[in-house]
């Protein structure tokens, strides 16, 4: 008999000894080197992204390089160049500073995004109604700045003089200064609301929170004097409860919290370094923090919080002419001084200085619950009703 003939499809290539199979994965991929696996974990997390502290620590970083290289590069050409000095704080020298730190983190950013394989808006800046939310943005952080100078007005504790501009100065240092504090808004929240609560909301715990702040408590106290200290030693004291809570119950959202604790204090942590900051601005500072992180939450995005922040400078600095974190700047609108106890009148500070900013604050947070929280609970609840024929 002939033999059996196999069709083509019956036909098995050899197997050699040496290839995988199915049941034989291939050396490096089994558990037999725990030293990789362990190196590797250093680094990656589970889903083999680069953890959040190695994350951070690489944007500070580049953003701190990309600064120096632009700065140096800026105050050369100031120099040399354009034989232009600095003027203190002023609305060009203020536009020039916030162009720098903005390209600092914008190319930071992209890098540590590029790695990160994700996209640079992913950092807190997408969501719905982008527009629209920073357009409220804005609104909300003049009418809160005018609400607090009109109370201390009020108090007698806040006085206004005539108009310092006059013609198209009026309109240029508006369109100066609003641009400064655009940039300020975009960099400072871009650091804080954007690439930082985002980076550590997805790799935090309560106890490295914990840990960061008790370390920046412990470094103030060591290293630095002033009251304006213990205004972040407040809001450190003030998150410690709540976080250790939404810890215990193992609260899903939990991770955010910690961060945005972790985050506002380090923003009221930065503002230390101005001159003329009292505990109270520097409580402030870290609780109006706060507020633009409960604004990403209830918005989605950080849009609301950078308009919010441009809006308050500008308002501040410009419109009205007062102190901004210790500093007064040359080419604001309306002039005024201040009198009385400085817990009333802000001081140096300002009107973030003032005891009265806090109330200010919470009805910001109030207002922005009432309005965003309140969308967000009817929109899911809405049902498109088909048209009719």
């Amino acid at each position: 008999m002939e033999p059996e003939k196999l069709s083509p499809d019956q036909v098995q290539e050899p197997v050699l000894d040496s290839q995988p199979t199915e049941t034989q994965a291939p050396a490096f991929l089994t558990a037999e080197s725990p030293k990789r696996h362990y190196f590797s974990s250093i680094f990656l997390n589970s889903d083999c992204e680069l953890r959040s502290g190695w994350s951070v620590l690489l944007f500070l970083l580049l953003s701190a390089l990309f600064m120096f290289a632009l700065g140096s590069g800026a105050s050369l050409i100031a120099k040399h160049i354009l034989h232009h000095k600095p003027d203190g704080f002023s609305a060009v020298s203020a536009l020039i500073s916030e162009i720098i730190s903005v390209l600092a983190i914008l190319a930071a950013g992209s890098l540590v995004a590029r790695f990160e394989h994700r996209h640079l808006l992913d950092y807190n800046l997408t969501g719905p109604r982008r527009l629209w939310n920073f357009g409220g943005g804005l609104a909300a952080g003049f009418v809160a700045l005018s609400a607090l100078v009109g109370a201390m007005t009020l108090g007698g504790w806040m006085h206004f003089g005539p108009v310092a501009l006059s013609g198209s100065q009026i309109l240029v240092y508006a369109g100066l200064w609003g641009a400064a504090f655009l940039l300020t808004g975009f960099f400072e929240e871009g650091s804080f609301r954007c690439y930082l609560q985002y980076t550590l909301t997805r790799g935090l715990n309560f106890w490295w929170a914990l840990g960061i702040n008790a370390s920046v408590c412990l470094f103030m106290l060591i290293a630095m004097k002033g009251s304006g200290v213990w205004g972040v030693y407040g809001f450190a004291l003030l998150g410690l409860l709540p976080c250790l809570i939404l810890h215990v119950k193992k609260v899903p959202t939990a991770p955010f919290w910690q961060a945005a604790w972790v985050t506002s204090m380090l923003f009221g942590f930065i503002h230390t370094s101005n001159n003329g900051e009292n505990w109270i601005g520097i409580f402030a500072a870290a609780a109006i923090g706060f507020v633009f992180c409960v604004s990403i939450r209830l918005t989605g995005s950080a849009w609301w919080a950078i308009g919010c922040h441009a809006a308050w400078d500008w308002a501040e600095t410009y419109f009205y002419g007062t102190s901004d974190s210790g500093f007064v700047a040359s080419g604001h609108f309306l002039s005024s001084t201040t009198s009385g106890n400085a817990l009333w009148s802000g001081g140096t500070d300002g009107p973030e200085g003032s005891l009265l900013v806090l109330p200010i604050i919470l009805l910001l947070l109030v207002a922005l619950l009432v309005i965003y929280a309140r969308k967000k609970r009817i929109e899911p609840l809405t049902i498109p009703i088909p048209a009719v024929d």
